[in-house]
């Protein structure tokens, strides 16, 4: 299938996105782009991902109508639940896509950032699946709050790579795993888990997350007769759970998208993670985007109470979506997201990741009357249960 976003063949989405490399990797980066656009037109590529979506992870997941919340809002929610994947999230869609592909190239080692540690798990998840060796480069802090999945990946047999420069998340992260990317071009896939990167990343990761809208609208169509929402709501880090629930829907002006990103303490204040809010064009991590920055340049560090949304910058999709007016974007800070955790926990039973709560928070900040709502609801909190226990003491 082809991909159907508002990009050019260099990469750009409008302003923002290319492919900002050393020359060290521009025959990776060329294969990678010749060897997706070769799997794209194979049905063999297409078919063996989707029996493993449906039988290894689960898929399709629900769209639950969250009835309770629905009362409380005045409109008909309905949660995606990419929680009830397999791994806790929406990060395995990508992470076995990108692995397959890899195998069709012929590496033979994948390397993976994390932040969250959702990713992170997924990567190795199916890098046992497939016997291939994995390193996940993960900061330090953010080893340190997500135990549970740092466990996680050395059981799946992941070798887990503490990184001590910057802020110890997830920027730092990704910086280390692209190193090793230049140090081992030949036999290393490079599996990124968000809308970022050089081109063609931000592409590919949104494709192959785009199951989640292609389902919600044949699970729509079954619901309430036809294939589209009035909203769909999603948080943003890198954005790539937001571009997959957007993905079939950003040519339909029938329907609002909105994005969730972390607003730490406040944007107006130095503790945030609000790229696209606070920041301004720039490069970071092989693309052009919107960039928490100084007026020299330096990237500034973010912060966030969720790990997964821990980032300086966006992917070049959204910040074009956000540039255009296409995408409207809110700010949630952490006692916004926390507070929304625990109401869908009270009244539908359910625990969300803390980067999922950034989306559910959205509900309490805008009126939706009567509409038909879908929350993309990334991941299941179990990683952050000792954040909400602290938190409720």
């Amino acid at each position: 299938m082809k991909e159907i976003l508002p990009v050019n063949e260099k990469g750009y989405y409008g302003d923002f996105g290319g492919a900002y490399i050393p020359e060290i990797l521009f025959k990776n980066i060329a294969d990678l782009n010749d060897a997706y656009n070769e799997a794209l037109a194979d049905p063999s590529f297409d078919k063996q991902w989707k029996d493993l979506l449906k039988d290894y992870v689960g898929r399709p997941s629900p769209l639950y109508h969250a009835k309770r919340l629905s009362e409380l809002y005045g409109s008909k929610i309905y949660l995606k639940r990419e929680d009830l994947n397999h791994t806790g999230a929406h990060k395995i869609n990508n992470a076995i896509a990108s692995a397959l592909l890899a195998k069709r190239m012929g590496k033979k080692r994948l390397i993976a950032e994390t932040g969250a540690g959702q990713h992170g798990v997924a990567t190795a998840t199916v890098a046992a699946l497939l016997d291939m060796e994995c390193v996940v480069y993960m900061g330090e802090t953010d080893i340190q709050r997500q135990q549970p999945n740092v466990q996680r990946m050395r059981m799946l047999g992941s070798e887990v790579r503490p990184v001590t420069s910057g802020n110890r998340t997830l920027k730092d992260a990704t910086n280390e795993a692209i190193r090793d990317w230049c140090c081992n071009p030949k036999d290393t896939f490079y599996i990124i888990g968000s809308t970022v990167g050089p081109h063609p990343y931000p592409a590919m990761v949104a494709y192959f997350q785009s199951v989640i809208s292609s389902e919600i609208k044949e699970q729509l169509l079954e619901k309430e007769g036809r294939e589209y929402p009035d909203v769909v709501i999603a948080c943003i880090g890198g954005g790539s759970n937001a571009a997959g629930a957007f993905y079939h829907f950003i040519g339909n002006d029938k329907v609002r998208l909105i994005a969730a990103e972390a607003g730490g303490e406040g944007k107006e204040t130095p503790r945030t993670a609000a790229s696209i809010l606070t920041g301004r064009p720039g490069v970071l991590h092989g693309s052009r985007t919107m960039l928490m920055q100084t007026d020299d340049g330096q990237v500034i560090e973010p912060y966030s109470i969720s790990a997964g949304l821990d980032y300086p910058g966006v992917g070049p999709l959204h910040a074009h979506l956000a540039k255009t007016g296409r995408e409207e974007v809110l700010a949630i800070n952490d006692d916004e997201a926390l507070k929304a955790a625990y109401q869908l926990t009270s009244l539908e039973g359910i625990i969300p990741a803390l980067e999922s709560s950034h989306a559910l928070a959205v509900l309490d900040k805008l009126k939706f009357n009567n509409d038909i709502v879908v929350v993309n609801l990334s991941g299941r909190g179990d990683k952050d249960m000792e954040t909400y226990i602290n938190r409720m003491k």
